[in-house]
This record gives structure tokens, C-alpha cells and sequence, in this order.
């Protein structure tokens, strides 16, 4: 759960798949060029890993951004669809779609097993026989919306956002390398155009694209937390121009590496 304040530059991170519900105030998450809105009569959804930026507004009548996300577990959604009817979650629909990430409208029926889950809070003994009810009956719910295809593609190995989910816990583990597109692309049996075009609707970047944005995320924490060069944080992420470094993390955080470093070390120590 996350309530209140929060500096923008705060927001700026890799974000697992989830399932992210707003109860009060409302959102903007930005990944690549992409902008997604969205306020307590929607839901935002995200399939695989994406380095992103969010901004919290407060509601209308001033009360504080408040807001509960849950992480998504493909355990529990290969599960349901071995479980269900192909007409309950929409399994075995054609789709084409390599889509990660967007906004679908609240249900009463998804809002009902959020306040069921977020009830037991006030009666924490219930969590281990409850909780995981809920958690089902919420990604059941999902499955069921206009974006459920995104989770059935992930449970899918086969499907093209599965092939690109690997890909991008490739370039996430070997992010301060080279990126060999061709050796990606063999590794999850696509073609090279195909993989372009699969990883381009998924995540709203190249995987050039994804792969700076994580070296950039990466060298900045490296830069709030060790203290460490400008110069030095670059090469370790793997820039082999700490001038380019700079230029791309300025025009990513607004701010030049070390001021920004500078800004974060404040923000946590006040």
C-alpha cells in the first residue's frame, strides 16, 4: 500500500508485473513516449518488468493519494486457467496482441474482492486462509476484464509476450553488456523484425531503449546509495562515454547526475 506525498523522481523505477488499484487521488504512469491516466474508477495493469516514471496527484477534495497493488503470480494464473472454462477468462480467444501494460475500468465485482483482501487488514489471523482466496478471485477477475489476454499471453510459454518477457529477463541480467538483438531473438525463436515489432507493442520501447533506461535507473540508485564518481557509476552500467552518461541521465531525471544524486540524498534524509 502507498499512501501520501511522493517526489516524482521518487516514482522512477523498474516495476514488476502487477496490478496496481487507486482508492483516493490518481496516477500517471509513463513508460517510453506512452502516458496512462488513471483515478479510482480504473485499474492499471502491467505484465512484465518496465522501467517507468509515476506521478501521485492528490483527490479533489485534498485527501491524499492512497493506493494497493498486487504483484502478479503465474502460479495462480496458470492455475486458473487450467481450472476455468474457456468462456470465463476468455482462453482460447484469438489475439495478436503483445500489448504489457494499460488501464481497464473498475468492476463491482473486482471492487468486491479488493475490499474483501484489503478487510483483512483489520483481521490479520484471517490472512493465511483468506488471502489467497482473494488474491485468486481478483486475478479471476482480470482474466475476465479487457485485458485478461495480457495475462493468459504471460501463462502462455509460447505466446509472444511470454517469448518477450524472457527476453527482457535477459537484458535485465546482463544489462551492463552489449545488446546482441540477433542472439535475443534466436533465444525466444523469433525473427529479428518480429522481435522489434513484439518488444515495440510490449513495452513501448526498442530494446535499446529498455536496455538504457535500465543502466540509467541502475546508475542512479548506484549514485544515491555508494557515493561513488559520476565517471564511475557510467562505466559500471556499462556507458562507455561518461559525457553521453550525463547527457542521456539529464534529459532522463531532469537533472545532471551528480545534482540529482544530491537532490535524492536530501529528499531521504529530510
Amino acid at each position: 500500500m502507498v499512501q501520501g506525498e511522493i517526489p516524482e523522481h521518487a516514482l522512477a523505477a523498474v516495476y514488476e508485473p502487477m496490478i496496481n488499484l487507486i482508492l483516493q487521488g490518481s496516477k500517471s504512469m509513463t513508460v517510453g513516449e506512452k502516458t496512462l491516466e488513471y483515478d479510482p474508477a480504473t485499474y492499471f495493469i502491467m505484465s512484465v518488468d518496465l522501467p517507468a516514471v509515476g506521478a501521485v496527484h492528490p483527490a479533489s477534495t485534498g485527501e491524499p493519494y492512497l493506493a494497493v497493488s498486487l504483484t502478479l503470480d503465474l502460479g495462480i494464473i496458470a492455475t486458473l486457467l487450467c481450472d476455468t472454462t474457456d468462456a470465463a477468462t476468455g482462453r482460447g480467444e484469438p489475439s495478436t496482441q503483445t500489448e504489457a501494460f494499460n488501464v481497464a475500468a473498475v468492476t463491482p465485482e473486482l471492487m468486491d474482492a479488493w475490499v474483501r483482501m484489503l478487510r483483512l487488514m483489520e483481521r490479520p489471523g484471517e490472512i493465511p486462509a483468506l488471502a489467497p482466496a482473494y488474491e485468486r478471485e481478483i486475478l479471476y477477475r482480470v482474466l475476465q476484464g479487457p485485458h485478461g489476454c495480457m495475462l493468459r499471453q504471460l501463462a502462455t510459454p509460447d505466446s509472444a509476450l511470454a517469448r518477450i518477457s524472457s527476453a527482457i529477463q535477459r537484458i535485465r541480467s546482463d544489462y551492463a553488456k552489449p545488446l546482441r538483438i540477433a542472439a535475443l531473438a534466436e533465444q525466444v525463436a523469433m525473427s529479428e523484425s518480429a522481435f522489434h515489432r513484439h518488444f515495440k507493442s510490449a513495452t513501448a520501447l526498442s530494446p535499446l531503449q529498455y536496455q538504457k533506461q535500465l543502466r540509467l535507473l541502475q546508475a542512479r540508485q548506484i549514485l544515491a546509495t555508494r557515493g561513488t564518481s559520476v565517471t564511475a557509476a557510467a562505466l559500471d552500467v556499462g556507458y562507455e562515454s561518461p559525457t553521453q552518461f550525463t547527457r542521456e541521465y539529464a534529459r532522463a531525471f531532469g537533472l545532471p547526475p551528480s545534482q540529482d544524486a544530491a537532490r535524492m540524498v536530501a529528499s531521504r534524509r529530510g
